[in-house]
């Protein structure tokens, strides 16, 4: 249902987008984090093996990817809020981080590691002058249209009336759940037709530019939080 959001936007079913919120929650980390020696010795929370961010490294980064994927827009630049919990603990668990698309494109991506109870709350909400879009990863099948002038619609996979890009991603009929697993095979399905030069929808898979530019949002917020939570910019 992603696919199918990508391409109700790309139509232009919401209109102008002005505002994007995405969130990814988990609570892992909360058994571990409140207490020193589990936090001093996990690989996760150690800059040498994981690298410069925990949080937005693992799982903010995939909110960007989101945001990006489905709206067609840029992030320009962010400003960017970590949460380390503990003096002792070198690395982000909780963020929280303000965007911009363009002039009146604005937004905010929230991660955590901490938020107690969670499992996988990937999910997202765009709003445009015409109509929202609701998903959450959790509830995969289904996307929900919300409007201020009609009841709200529930677009689920499989159907006919879901777009070329989606029902290539659907394998099941309607009422059977697919698994993160389909989503990957999805993938690996559009790399291969552009490997072979078949023809292929630029839906179908990430490309460099989309992990370059998600490393670059995972710099970005470490420079905005270290330097004292100012404006970056991405470009």
């Amino acid at each position: 249902m992603v696919r199918q959001m990508r391409e109700m936007i790309k139509e232009g079913a919401l209109g102008k987008i002005h505002k994007v919120d995405a969130r990814y929650y988990q609570g892992w980390i909360n058994t571990i984090i409140h207490d020193k020696e589990k936090r001093s010795s996990v690989w996760r929370l150690d800059p040498k093996k994981a690298g410069i961010s925990s949080c937005m490294g693992d799982i903010g980064v995939h909110a960007f990817n989101l945001i990006e994927y489905t709206t067609g827009l840029k992030i320009n630049s962010l400003l960017c809020d970590f949460n380390y919990l503990y003096e002792d603990n070198q690395m982000d668990v909780d963020g929280t981080v303000l965007i911009r698309m363009g002039d009146h494109v604005k937004g905010v991506i929230r991660g955590s590691q901490v938020a107690t109870g969670e499992e996988n709350g990937l999910a997202i909400r765009i709003y445009g002058e015409k109509a929202a879009f609701v998903w959450e990863q959790e509830r995969p099948n289904f996307l929900y249209k919300l409007s201020d002038t009609e009841p709200v619609q529930i677009y689920k996979p499989g159907h006919a009336y879901n777009s070329k890009l989606s029902l290539d991603g659907t394998k099941l009929p309607p009422g059977h759940p697919e698994g993160i697993f389909d989503s990957m095979a999805n993938i690996y399905l559009g790399a291969a037709r552009a490997i072979r030069g078949e023809d292929y929808n630029d839906g179908e898979f990430p490309t460099m530019l989309d992990g370059v530019r998600g490393l670059n949002f995972i710099e970005a917020t470490v420079q905005s939080n270290k330097e004292g939570n100012v404006w970056v910019n991405m470009e």
